[in-house]
């Protein structure tokens, strides 16, 4: 066969061969050679024009797919009862798609015609397209509650956990969901609030025992007064907007842009797009979430997304910055639909020098939604049927230029500390199944790269424009830090020189020489204990741990205030619109960097406290059983050790270190025996057994077995029921520097 197939029987053919469908599978799949190949590639530009196809780079793709969370209208119930819905963002050809409502006991009741916002997924071999989970009814925004539920004769109350609320909420029979008294539930209110009598809600969640796990995270949220509720006014803005049109922006559709995030990430809010030139050179693309055009000055979302100043993520629950209509939606770069965007085109060397950059608000069109780990198992030669159509054209460009990147990173010295990030998996019950640490993929580096490219990028074009702007800060070390850093290093036979101007590149050779020891995990905590918080501000002092001249965060602004200010002085500096920074923007510029750089710290807190928890509460099950780790700190009331296989901190109390007195040496880091004269310092290998875990703070207490493999010296009684028997100063002094000295070097 020769002759052109119809386009009809194209577009049936790249339906049931998805993964086949660059055009000379097509040519081959339709006998179509020689001259004849024109004639395919001019019905395939139609096909394209018409919008029945989408192009990445070289394949071909139906057009009409629908974004994993999208916007619905109930469109009514079948014979069977089985409720029914339909897109509202659909542009594609046919017959609009059908969705079979999958409805949970503490859905709303919705009729037809009422709206929702919906988590998407795609069936086949039935009347319908998709299965419709409702993540909230649009237009209703009723207030969440988090509180203790205790039964009564009709119905029961709920105590709010928050300790700044007194006042009880009536639960009546019928909408308790059979929780149990004492247990933590997460309720939502109905009916307007009276101004009579105690306010009503429905029970939406049983969360069991308020120190469970699966509570935990919601008690963090509200110790730590993380807003957690959009006000009515803001849910109905968010509900109110609509997509982008393309109008002045640069049009950005056919080209290839994929984002590359976890496996479960919650939002999209960067795509990139690589170009390999003959010479060596790359022209880099990033393209980011055009929220400035959602969330504009002055705006309710615009108050509450300062407010918030950034998301806070926690192992079973995110507590966004922007309403999901936005994040999970019109902002997120889903695969195959339009999104608004702002774009950064780089230029690099061979050798990885940025040579040129150019910015363009712009409208695109996301080829591919990847995770970190098919692209990886894609370029070590292992795709998958979405990631091989892309592997030539798309993904190996990202990692040529990548590798440019690294050799100009390898120049620059950025701080290279390795210190792996914990995972903590839960169950659908909420309960940690395992702890696991992090692989870090190249994949992963890859992004980060090229994030931090366009971070600077943004960061020289307003200083070059002059416009005001918000920079992320990061001053050297203290002196005080330094120092405390020196002790560290000298207890673990490496050295850290003094008398010179501290540079990232000789914290990078301490690392590098601590690198396959025994102490790497120690100097690396070490060193980044020794390093000062970064934080916001309208003034430029400098990264010194990315060690740039300038930097702004640009890349993430469906969940950082800060990256909106930057938009929005971007899009100012520019003249793309009205929507950019406006007078009162720039005249509370301090106080908006203040306000984020504590909103962060406020979240870090949270998180962490949260991971502590989850952990206490894996780890309350083995009790009494023997673990290996290795001392990370000392203090006056006690030890810290850091457990090797969950990277939990379990404290030794100074109590149950025997009955001798232990003096503490605040200059070597030491803890000295008085009657045994045992030295403990930082770094040291031990074994201990797990005497308590406490999920309600995170708490993990454990008692020392062994030091160095030798069983802890239980001393002599004396030294714990009379007077202390201290050894001279002096001497204890002397006794620490020579064991300090004695410590093995493990270098080569």
């Amino acid at each position: 066969m020769n002759s052109i197939p119809s386009k009809a029987e194209i577009l049936t053919w790249i339906s049931d061969h998805p993964t086949k469908a660059a055009k000379r599978d097509i040519a081959k799949a339709f006998g179509i050679k020689g001259a004849a190949r024109i004639d395919l590639k001019r019905v395939l530009k139609e096909l394209e024009a018409e919008g029945k196809l989408s192009k990445r780079r070289s394949s071909y793709r139906d057009a009409n797919v629908l974004p994993p969370v999208t916007v619905c209208e109930v469109t009514g119930a079948d014979a069977d009862g089985d409720l029914y819905a339909k897109p509202l963002e659909w542009t594609g050809d046919g017959d609009v798609p059908r969705l079979l409502m999958t409805l949970r006991g503490t859905d709303p009741a919705l009729a037809a015609g009422q709206r929702f916002l919906g988590r998407l997924t795609e069936v086949a071999g039935e009347d319908y397209t998709h299965t419709a989970r409702i993540i909230r009814q649009i237009g209703e925004n009723p207030l969440r509650l988090l509180g203790i539920f205790r039964k009564g004769a009709e119905g029961g109350r709920l105590l709010p956990v928050d300790k700044g609320s007194t006042k009880e909420w009536i639960i009546p029979a019928g909408l308790t969901h059979d929780a149990k008294d004492g247990e933590l539930i997460e309720a939502e209110q109905t009916g307007p609030k009276g101004r009579m009598g105690l306010p009503k809600a429905r029970v939406i969640a049983r969360l069991g025992d308020p120190t469970a796990p699966r509570a935990v995270s919601l008690i963090a949220i509200q110790q730590h007064d993380i807003p957690d509720h959009f006000p009515d006014a803001v849910i109905a803005e968010a509900d109110a907007k609509t997509g982008a049109p393309l109008a002045k922006r640069t049009d950005l559709r056919n080209l290839p842009l994929v984002t590359i995030d976890p496996s479960d990430a919650r939002d999209h809010d960067d795509a990139c797009y690589v170009e390999a030139h003959a010479n060596g050179t790359f022209t880099i693309w990033v393209a980011i979430a055009d929220v400035a055009y959602y969330v504009t000055p002055g705006s309710e979302l615009d108050r509450e997304a300062r407010k918030r100043g950034n998301s806070t993520y926690f192992p079973d629950r995110v507590v966004p910055m922007l309403p999901d209509v936005l994040s999970g939606d019109l902002c997120s770069l889903h695969e195959g639909v339009d999104r608004a965007c702002l774009a950064v085109a780089m230029t690099i060397d061979a050798e990885g020098n940025k040579t040129g950059h150019t910015f363009h608000r712009a409208l695109m069109r996301s080829a591919a939604s990847l995770h970190y780990e098919e692209v990886q198992d894609a370029i070590d030669g292992n795709p998958n049927a979405k990631t091989a159509p892309l592997l030539d054209d798309v993904l190996k460009p990202l990692y040529g230029a990548y590798a440019a990147l690294l050799r100009a990173r390898a120049c620059r010295q950025p701080l290279e500390l390795d210190l792996p990030e914990r995972r903590i998996e839960l169950n659908d019950e909420g309960k940690v199944t395992s702890v696991n640490f992090k692989d870090r993929l190249d994949a992963h580096k890859l992004i980060e790269e090229f994030m931090v490219l366009a971070n600077v990028a943004a960061a020289e074009t307003l200083i070059a424009k002059k416009s005001p702007q918000l920079f992320r800060v990061h001053e050297e070390p203290t002196q005080a830090k330094l120092d405390a850093l020196r002790e560290v290093v000298h207890a673990s036979g490496l050295t850290l020189a003094k008398g010179q101007v501290l540079q990232t590149a000789h914290l990078n050779r301490l690392l590098d020489q601590a690198r396959g020891t025994d102490d790497a995990e120690l100097v690396n905590i070490a060193t980044l204990r020794s390093m000062t918080q970064a934080y916001y501000n309208a003034e430029n002092f400098g990264h010194f741990g990315l060690a740039l001249k300038a930097y702004a965060h640009f890349t993430s602004p469906i969940r950082r205030y800060a990256d909106l200010i930057v938009h929005r002085a971007l899009v100012s500096s520019h003249g793309w619109g009205d929507d950019g920074l406006s007078p009162d923007d720039v005249a509370r510029l301090d106080e908006t960097a203040k306000a984020i750089s504590d909103t962060e710290r406020r979240s870090m807190v949270a998180e962490r406290d949260t991971t502590d928890r989850y952990l206490a509460a894996f780890l309350s099950e083995r009790v009494g059983a023997e673990m290996s780790g290795r001392i990370s700190g000392i203090a006056k009331f006690g030890v810290f050790v850091k457990l090797d296989e969950t990277g939990a901190d379990g404290m030794v109390p100074m109590r149950s270190l025997g009955n001798e007195f232990f003096q503490y040496d605040a200059d070597s880091q030491t803890l000295m025996g008085s009657d045994s004269g045992l030295v403990i310092a930082l770094g040291q290998r031990v074994k201990v057994t797990l005497a308590e875990a406490l999920p309600v703070t995170g708490g993990l207490i454990v008692e020392l077995l062994e030091i160095d493999g030798k069983a802890l010296p239980r001393g002599s009684s004396r030294g714990r029921r009379g007077a202390p028997v201290r050894r001279r100063a002096g001497s204890a002094k002397k006794k620490a520097a020579k064991v300090s000295r004695k410590v093995k070097r493990t270098r080569k």
